[in-house]
């Protein structure tokens, strides 16, 4: 094999491992609570960003003292929200980090 095909798949392998570890640390949550994985992970991300309308899911919980599952999205500002949502998806309330009151209106 030459030189240059062996550092392409090296450096490939390595862009993989990086790559991978950003989309883990994106569906995981700070304290080390449970994130929410698989298809759940899909609906849930999707519910959560459809009410913020902008942003990216930093951290996800299930079985958040508030709800089932919790989304954090940080918004282009930088300001985190945590979307609470129940068993099937819908959203329970919202809450900016540091707020406990509701700032984007629920779904129905």
């Amino acid at each position: 094999m030459r030189r240059t095909t062996r550092i392409t798949i090296a450096l490939g392998a390595i862009s993989l491992i990086v790559g991978g570890a950003g989309v883990v640390r994106a569906a995981t949550s700070g304290d080390g609570d449970t994130p929410i994985t698989g298809t759940d992970l899909a609906r849930a991300s999707s519910a959560a960003l459809a009410t913020t309308s902008q942003g990216r899911v930093t951290g996800t919980e299930v079985g958040d003292e508030d709800s089932y599952y919790e989304v954090e999205v940080t918004l282009e500002n930088g300001t985190q929200v945590d979307v609470q949502l129940d068993t099937n998806f819908h959203v329970v309330k919202t809450m900016t980090d540091g707020d406990n009151s509701a700032d984007f209106p629920a779904t129905p």
